[in-house]
């Protein structure tokens, strides 16, 4: 093989792992009402299922980010691969509820492995040009993955069963961890007695972020001034305080807070995490439209949810390859631009909205997130040092990832609020939603703006 085949061998090795995890992640969504009647929970429970896997996945991240500057890729990605495989296994025996929490916390345990390393592997094996287009097909595979779930998650289930979520992964992972331990870079040699770590701080940072994680993730449910969320927020500032503290004492950091000194980083980070934001916003409502006010059955409006990721999987490798040869500063304007005129659109539906109207802003929404993705992430990575990749891949899926959970808790949050107080004005239902949807969408179109605006100042030439 030449190295150019080398090179793009290792990059397959690395998006799948990126692909299933996310995959994982959503294709459970379809399942969650027959695993409740299976399993004997609420609703409320079984939310657990989706819950537990972000939060674990999450907290984890800078944790393998961390171990990824240290420890060689191919082994820590192996681990990755095989830790998912036996969640993924273990979920199709669970038989009680119990059990599938645990199981997923496992599976979650392997896609942070992942996921938290994927950005760094990519980076250290291109360069310039190609790293973008590296860069921007990972990301397009990776929201390609979470957006085909729910898809694939009702073909499965209506044919063999919620268990069968779980099995095409499986296979998957097993090849994926042969191939990542023969062909990754394995270059890091592992110095046991110079090794040290700071597990005091791990535990810190754990404890802090779980806390504001399962607060936001629960606030909506439990009450945002209910005793247990403000024993969250406690909990979740306490410890934050003595991480950050802990952090700028000791010479071995989990976090290295001088990567924040970084304008595009830190900039970077937050229009990543707000861009996602603006997108859960309407990949969490855009369903139940779909089905509760037009009522097209799941295949329907999985088929409608597609051209989101056909356009970003074609618009998202051309610009991260334009990224890599001409700057990340324009597209990621561009980007936030197109896609809040897609949700401006958006809340211009109503009951008579055709299927090409819904047809076309998912495209046009897909080529807003695709426009932005691949630059800001290759802004991000380029602007750190070799080093540094690991902790700063880490940082950035952790950046995505809180704007998943925010994105999510927000938008429920809002929209649940919104249609009790029209029901409770004497609304229709139907009308109640369409109200409370598009106030809701709404806010989505300020998360992006504040995406435009974080990442006009994280490119911003200086004079």
């Amino acid at each position: 093989m030449t190295t150019k085949q080398i090179k793009w061998t290792m990059f397959i090795i690395t998006a799948i792992g990126n692909f299933i995890a996310m995959l994982d992640s959503t294709t459970v969504n379809l399942a969650l009402y027959p695993m409740s009647v299976d399993l004997h929970v609420t609703m409320g429970q079984i939310q657990w299922v989706m819950i537990a896997y972000m939060l674990i996945l999450t907290v984890f991240l800078p944790f393998f980010g961390k171990l990824g500057d240290i420890f060689p890729k191919n082994k820590l990605y192996t681990f990755g691969f095989t830790v998912f495989a036996l969640g993924a296994f273990l979920n199709t025996t669970a038989e009680t509820f119990g059990l599938l929490i645990g199981f997923r916390c496992i599976e979650a345990l392997g896609a942070s492995v992942m996921l938290s390393n994927s950005q760094a592997i990519i980076a250290s094996i291109f360069k310039n040009e190609r790293r973008g287009k590296a860069l921007g097909l990972n990301g397009c595979i990776i929201a390609v993955g979470g957006m085909s779930g729910p898809a694939l998650g009702g073909v499965l289930i209506n044919s063999f069963g919620w268990r069968s979520v779980f099995f095409p992964c499986i296979p998957i992972a097993v090849i994926g961890a042969f191939y990542a331990y023969r062909m990754l870079p394995r270059t890091v040699k592992i110095d046991i007695k110079n090794f040290k770590f700071d597990y005091k701080g791990f535990i810190y940072f754990t404890v802090s972020l779980f806390a504001l994680l399962l607060a936001i993730s629960e606030g909506h449910a439990w009450g945002w001034n209910s005793l247990k969320i403000i024993a969250l927020g406690v909990i979740a500032f306490v410890f934050g305080a003595l991480f950050y503290i802990r952090d700028h004492k000791i010479n071995y950091p989990l976090i290295n807070f001088s990567l924040f000194k970084i304008k595009e980083f830190t900039f970077g980070n937050l229009a990543v995490m707000t861009s996602y934001m603006a997108m859960f916003t309407n990949s969490i409502l855009l369903p139940f439209f779909l089905q509760e006010i037009l009522r097209y059955n799941p295949l329907v409006t999985g088929l409608l949810i597609l051209p989101y990721s056909i356009t970003l999987s074609v618009i998202a490798p051309i610009s991260g390859r334009l990224s890599g040869k001409y700057g990340s500063r324009y597209l990621t304007i561009a980007g936030p631009i197109i896609y809040c005129i897609a949700l401006l659109m958006f809340t211009l539906f109503g009951k008579n909205v055709l299927i090409w109207q819904i047809v076309l802003a998912s495209g046009i929404m897909g080529i807003g997130n695709g426009l932005f993705q691949s630059p800001s992430n290759n802004a991000i990575m380029t602007s750190v040092q070799k080093s540094e990749l690991g902790i700063a891949s880490g940082i950035l899926a952790l950046s995505r990832n809180m704007g998943n959970i925010l994105g999510v808790a927000v938008t429920i949050t809002l929209f649940e609020t919104f249609r009790n107080m029209f029901l409770h004005n004497g609304k229709v239902y139907q009308t109640a939603f369409l109200y409370s949807y598009r106030i809701t969408m709404c806010f989505g179109i300020a998360f992006g703006l504040m995406c435009l605006s974080f990442a006009y100042i994280a490119y911003k030439k200086e004079n």
